[in-house]
């Protein structure tokens, strides 16, 4: 098997690190963006989840600080905003959250679908937090998620997109309360909705061909 390279292994280490974070962070009192977002001091708890990870995956916990030089410097990157806001993200491609009421339901289910919002990156910080903020009260659908400040060989532009993602396509009333809901978070513009369906089988828009199932 071919050695994998220590990039690779790095940016490896920290999608498996945030997960275990952020799901510390909340085991311990609040997550990772309320305390952030706060300006508070939480690198006793945030020690507490990379001992877990150094115990669990080594060799991971090893690529992580070979990449950030220490526990502390990667906790300054946490505070500066990585995992937290999309313009200072790079160490990931996506910030995701999600609704606790929605437990069980996954954004990959073949039933589920997504709302997407593209902006400019001037705007993708503000919009985020309100999306998050609104996905996390319950007040949206399953989850959502936005693009970051990395550069994603996947995008077509320097756009950057949020999805809001609805449990079932096929309820509409509850895709277009999700679309309300966002008209009266300042998404005002007509947005596409499209289903896993297309999504799972590769199909995305270009000229001539259109793929969202709603608009609104």
């Amino acid at each position: 098997m071919d050695e994998v390279d220590s990039d690779t292994l790095a940016d490896a280490a920290y999608g498996i690190f945030e997960i275990m974070l952020s799901k510390g962070l909340e085991a311990r009192g609040a997550p990772l963006f309320s305390r952030v977002e706060a300006g508070i001091d939480f690198f006793d708890d945030f020690n507490a989840v990379f001992a877990d990870f150094a115990r669990d995956y080594p060799p991971l916990a090893d690529a992580l600080l070979a990449r950030f030089g220490s526990v502390e410097a990667v906790y300054r990157t946490v505070v500066a905003g990585e995992g937290v806001v999309p313009t200072m993200t790079t160490q990931m491609y996506w910030i995701t959250a999600d609704n606790p009421a929605a437990r069980g339901l996954s954004p990959t289910d073949e039933q589920a679908g997504k709302w997407l919002i593209f902006c400019d990156t001037a705007e993708v910080d503000a919009l985020w937090k309100n999306v998050r903020d609104a996905t996390v009260a319950g007040d949206l659908g399953i989850s959502a998620k936005v693009s970051t400040a990395r550069p994603n060989p996947d995008s077509r532009d320097d756009r950057k997109v949020v999805y809001v993602y609805t449990r079932d396509w096929s309820d509409e009333a509850d895709v277009m309360r999700v679309r309300e809901h966002l008209r009266a978070l300042g998404v005002v513009d007509r947005i596409g909705y499209k289903r896993n369906l297309e999504t799972f089988a590769g199909e995305y828009s270009e000229k001539g061909k259109k793929v969202t199932y709603y608009s609104a």
